[in-house]
């Protein structure tokens, strides 16, 4: 029974591909490929659509709970699992599934409760539904209020060169929002002095922020050595030739872009809080610094950039915890195992 294909579908609300969407497409390509039957509702079809066909996987449009509910209920006797992320996305899920559908499995990715629907609590309406969730971190599941199992995201292996190939580079690659704090990682590579050694900070990433940022950047006379980089789609090249990774937000659900530097060869640093400290535990202390504070993150860029040999033993040792605590296939065996105890519950919940 514990190898047994599963009709699986995977709901989030949206036409983006931000890290939530970036999650499903991984997620379910994995599975996929571990034989189940998977289809996807919902994220951008630029990037979700020919990826998972050739996983033999499906994808529909959801922009919206309306659109979502519709398309559960054409697939309604398709389903053994239905797994939602995000709360629009548990919403559409109990309003089409009613209360002998197949088992539902809310995946949590953010530290925070869900808030509300037309006026009510949506964990009121959730939870009588729901049959088991999942948390990407520990600093998630403390923070939902509900009972959940722990699954780590899993990141692919990737390519990485040799230390030699290495620029002095600090790379950033994240969303220009307020909450990713790309201007507490601007302040502080500025207050390491790294530019004035030849080391470079460079943030791939578009947002709303991005003029309030290069104004910021001009403020500190620091254009020579600080780049706006804007929208990249070659990522992962960018983090096989940096040699250390920035990541200032303090409410990641997890760090899926910390993780990818991680597998990719860069050394880490990030702000020790949330869903970063189960991706950075057991390594250098250097690899986090405390929340918030500038000085810190620049000693701590500063220590690494100067010391080439523990930066390597860094490097090395982030690439071998993404690659054995933080695996595809280490993610799909976690939440298969969720899926089965929420099948029983789905058993018991309709007797």
């Amino acid at each position: 029974m514990s190898d047994a294909r599963l009709r699986i579908v995977h709901v989030v609300c949206s036409d983006r591909f931000a890290g939530v969407e970036q999650f499903v497409l991984r997620l379910a390509v994995a599975q996929a490929e571990a034989g189940h039957d998977v289809h996807v509702i919902g994220g951008a079809e630029s990037r979700m659509r020919e990826p998972l066909a050739a996983a033999h996987a499906g994808w529909s449009a959801a922009t919206g709970v309306r659109q979502a509910l519709s398309a559960l209920r054409a697939r309604r006797d398709r389903m053994d699992v239905v797994n939602t992320h995000m709360t629009d996305a548990d919403v559409a899920a109990v309003l089409a599934l009613g209360r002998r559908g197949p088992a539902l499995v809310s995946t949590r990715h953010f530290t925070l409760r869900r808030g509300r629907a037309l006026g009510v609590p949506v964990d009121l309406l959730v939870r009588r539904r729901v049959d088991a969730e999942i948390a990407i971190s520990s600093a998630v599941a403390a923070a939902t209020g509900a009972p959940s199992t722990v699954v780590h995201s899993g990141v692919p292996e990737a390519d990485t060169d040799s230390e030699a190939a290495r620029e002095h580079v600090v790379l950033m690659a994240q969303r220009l929002q307020p909450e990713k704090r790309t201007d507490v990682g601007i302040r502080a590579f500025v207050s390491s002095g790294l530019a004035r050694d030849g080391w470079r900070l460079d943030i791939a990433g578009a947002g709303p922020l991005h003029d309030d940022l290069q104004r910021l950047i001009d403020d500190l006379d620091a254009g020579e050595s600080v780049r706006l980089l804007g929208f990249r789609d070659d990522v992962p090249a960018l983090l096989r030739t940096a040699s250390l990774f920035l990541a200032p937000c303090e409410i990641e659900g997890l760090g899926l872009a910390v993780l990818e530097a991680m597998a990719s060869g860069a050394a880490p640093v990030a702000a020790a809080a949330a869903g970063h400290r189960d991706v950075l535990a057991g390594i250098d202390e250097r690899s986090g610094y405390r929340p918030g504070d500038i000085e810190d993150a620049a000693a701590a860029l500063r220590t690494l950039a100067d010391d080439g040999e523990r930066r390597q033993r860094l490097a090395a040792a982030a690439r071998d915890r993404a690659r054995t605590e933080f695996s595809m296939k280490g993610q799909v065996a976690g939440t298969d195992a969720a899926y089965r105890r929420a099948l029983a519950q789905s058993r018991v919940r309709a007797t």
